[in-house]
């Protein structure tokens, strides 16, 4: 977590409205490119759903959890059980017989074996298994002095449907939070990952459209990526300030994006404790920065591209409008100029695909493409500099 959270005020006042619905209209889907802060977002949500008395519970999704729609129950079950293992359902009174006879008395709660159990008991297929247990634990937990149950999910575009083995997790889990909302149950789904997932949720149903509401997340303007470089140094006692040249720096190498701005800030607090320590006059080190930066975070990322892949991205980043949106047309003219061997349109659309399944580019609904790691243009114009 950033010791400040900067520039987000906007998107927890629109979380507190979502709050305040008696009759759930609208979900979240918190989206945006990797290094805006969505995950760190969406914890700072946790503790407003709480104070305004609402249960949370949620974990990160993977892959396995969208294998079968099994499996999409399975994790369901399991995270609401967090919060329901502590009501009691039954209290029954147990003899025990020895030298004496005496009873005690014997409390069930709605732990996990308990939904289970509902669950297996139901007729039906998964979602209607799902529903009744949902429908079951409200039915317990309305006269508790709570309004709801936010479920919130990290990591969600990993989540699909697969057709080819008649196997639907994702389109459960719309179908079952949608018709209890329905019959006014308060239970919430909020989701979170990058720009392909609302996409997915709209191809699966198509009335994921108007069930959720959109946030997305771009880098923070200038007066909020000042706030996150200084505000964390006004605390007392704080051994490090930034001038305004070592504020201006950072704001430019990291373009406003809050991994990079705290990446940055946390690699200069370090080495100007340790120059200060030895009586050095404390300088931003930015090219080293750099350097660690393009291993630790983009280095990884550019060795899954093939060398073929690599001249498309290339193009890509030497287009004019790089760090946002550009075409197929666009790539495909611009490799005219570039390359001996440009690309076709038919190619350049098979490759962008293929980079979209390994998380470098995404595609847009109109049909628009962009880098999907913020600053990756920047990177590869740095390593086409090395290696001329």
């Amino acid at each position: 977590m950033p010791p400040y959270l900067a520039g987000r005020g906007q998107e927890s006042s629109e979380f507190r409205r979502l709050l305040k619905q008696t009759t759930i209209l609208e979900n979240l889907v918190l989206t945006g490119l990797r290094g805006t802060g969505k995950t760190v977002l969406l914890e700072t949500f946790k503790p407003i759903a709480i104070r305004e008395e609402w249960y949370w519970i949620g974990t990160d999704l993977s892959e396995s959890t969208s294998v079968s729609e099994e499996n999409m129950a399975l994790r369901l079950l399991t995270d609401l059980s967090v919060i329901t293992a502590g009501i009691v359902v039954k209290t029954d009174k147990q003899l025990n017989i020895g030298f004496s006879i005496e009873s005690k008395e014997v409390r069930r709660t709605l732990n996990f074996a308990a939904l289970r159990e509902i669950y297996n008991q139901t007729p039906g297929l998964v979602a209607d298994k799902l529903k009744h247990v949902l429908e079951t634990v409200w039915k317990y937990i309305q006269n508790v002095d709570r309004r709801g149950i936010v479920f919130a999910y990290d990591e969600a575009q990993t989540l699909s449907d697969h057709a080819d083995d008649q196997q639907y997790p994702l389109s459960l889990l719309l179908d079952v939070f949608q018709s209890i909302q329905k019959k006014d149950i308060p239970f919430m789904l909020v989701l979170t990952g990058l720009p392909t997932l609302f996409p997915k949720l709209v191809e699966a149903r198509t009335f994921a459209e108007r069930m959720f509401h959109i946030m997305f997340l771009t880098h923070l303007k200038e007066p909020d990526s000042r706030d996150a470089i200084i505000k964390p140094t006004e605390q007392e006692k704080c051994p490090v300030k930034f001038g305004e040249s070592s504020v201006n720096a950072i704001i430019n190498i990291s373009g406003g994006y809050p991994y990079f701005i705290q990446f940055i800030c946390r690699e200069v607090f370090d080495v100007w404790l340790q120059k200060l320590d030895i009586g050095e006059k404390p300088a931003v080190p930015m090219d080293e920065i750099i350097r660690k930066l393009d291993s630790d975070f983009f280095a990884g990322r550019w060795s899954r591209a093939t060398d073929r892949q690599r001249e498309l991205l290339s193009v890509a980043a030497r287009l004019e409008n790089s760090g946002e949106e550009f075409t197929v047309q666009e790539i495909v003219e611009r490799s005219k100029q570039e390359l001996k061997n440009p690309f076709s349109s038919s190619h350049a659309n098979q490759m962008l695909s293929s980079l979209g399944n390994a998380g470098l580019i995404y595609k847009n609904r109109h049909g628009k493409y962009s880098f999907a790691v913020p600053l990756l243009d920047k990177f590869i114009i740095r390593q086409l500099e090395q290696n001329q």
